[in-house]
């Protein structure tokens, strides 16, 4: 009698055609679930940015706009008196969305509400803005305002807004 070890070829394939059905149905819920945590650093740092806006309003009796291009560098856009050449000369808030400027998952954005086409007064209303760095269809760039407006600008923002914000 012989007596053989191992494994055949075809127990072999079995055994990656298994592993590479397990792989196709987790690997989407493993990117979903990065998604979402993403998301919920993107409305940590909106909220945590209102609260400073909103100490920077009490000392300056306004809110401080700003760009942030992509190397995370901060611009104030205007001052009090709403023109360009009074904006200070440094953005004092955190302009970024994860532990480091490194890993940094979203860019944060501020400038004047505006509602139906006319923009409100810097000392009124100030819009949040959270521009992801990497690409997200499904939600985009959320947004939160000083006058409690959430939204996003991607596609569940009609279809399953509770992505948004939930």
């Amino acid at each position: 009698m012989r007596y053989t070890r191992g494994f055949t070829l075809i127990e072999l394939m079995i055994t990656v055609a298994i592993i590479g059905i397990l792989a196709a149905v987790a690997y989407p819920a493993y990117s979903d679930s990065i998604l979402k945590g993403r998301r919920a650093q993107a409305r940590t740092a909106l909220l945590e940015l209102m609260q400073q806006q909103e100490r920077y309003m009490t000392q300056f009796n306004c809110y401080l706009p700003f760009t942030t291009d992509a190397a995370l560098a901060a611009t104030a856009t205007a001052g009090c008196d709403g023109k360009a050449g009074s904006a200070p000369n440094n953005v004092p808030f955190k302009v970024f969305a994860g532990e480091k400027k490194g890993s940094a998952v979203y860019r944060l954005s501020s400038s004047a509400c505006s509602t139906g086409g006319n923009t409100q007064p810097l000392n009124e209303c100030i819009q949040l803005t959270a521009t992801p760095v990497s690409s997200d269809p499904k939600v985009g760039n959320l947004t939160l305002s000083s006058n409690g407006v959430k939204s996003c600008s991607g596609t569940a923002s009609s279809s399953n807004p509770a992505l948004c914000w939930p």
